[in-house]
């Protein structure tokens, strides 16, 4: 196989694009095969690859490896019907029930690893329109150009942070937009009004703390932010309840 059928291979998987896959080639993994015998410490001295991710990759390949098994083990039962060989009923039985039963503890298996918790849970998405779906891709294009605005002569004392602050005084170059100084905040730098404050994925964000408060939040459009002085116990209750209403809670644990 080429390289780029192996690439083709790796990012079939979830969670593997390019990059990674490129990676992955690269460290030496040519096959599904090469990795699927490999440990999961191996796949960890991979650059970008942590222990979590590692294990998903495992249990993609273990389904992949179980469902081609069962393939190969149906191929064989298929015979033609008109065969002159006769045997005793009771040896076929035994010989069709034995099958049956490793295909049921098989699927009782695939079952077990869908329900890990380590598994991969697809983010719900919000319902927008087409028209603030185009505000939130123009306000992407403009956070990608928007430069980083930083303070006048933050760079000349030590006790002067990054943080912005206007620039003024009569002698403040920055201030009267000469060369070479630079960006100041500005209107033009702004993203779309009817994006303001919403989250990148497009929820209307909502401050939740108690139970009560997630079942005022609308599914389709908002999504819950539990609050920072929320306990553990409290906070397990929230999302819950946020499950059971099909609520995106943004800072889950």
């Amino acid at each position: 196989m080429t390289k780029e059928d192996v690439i083709k291979e790796f990012s079939s998987l979830n969670g593997v694009g390019k990059a990674k896959a490129e990676l992955i080639y690269n460290s030496g993994f040519d096959s599904l095969e090469k990795l699927g015998k490999t440990s999961i410490e191996d796949l960890v001295k991979i650059k970008g690859i942590n222990e979590k991710f590692a294990k998903d990759i495992k249990d993609q390949l273990k389904k992949e490896a179980g469902i081609t098994s069962e393939k190969k083990a149906e191929k064989p039962q298929s015979k033609p019907e008109n065969t002159v060989e006769k045997k005793d009923t009771s040896e076929t039985k035994t010989k069709e029930e034995k099958p049956k039963t490793v295909r049921k503890e098989e699927k009782d298996v695939e079952i077990v690893e869908e329900e890990e918790e380590g598994a991969y849970r697809v983010k719900k998405k919000p319902e927008l329109s087409k028209e603030l779906k185009e505000r939130l891709r123009i306000r992407k294009q403009i956070k990608k150009r928007t430069p980083d605005f930083i303070r006048e002569e933050w760079f000349r004392y030590k006790r002067i942070p990054r943080n912005w602050r206007r620039p003024d005084g009569i002698t403040s170059k920055m201030r009267i937009n000469l060369k070479y100084r630079p960006n100041k905040v500005r209107v033009g730098y702004r993203g779309p009004k009817e994006t303001r404050g919403l989250h990148p994925s497009g929820f209307e964000e909502v401050a939740v703390y108690n139970v009560k408060d997630i079942e005022n939040v609308d599914p389709k459009t908002q999504a819950a932010r539990i609050g920072s002085t929320v306990g553990t116990k409290k906070r397990i209750e929230i999302e819950k309840k946020a499950e059971e209403l099909d609520v995106r809670v943004l800072n889950r644990s």
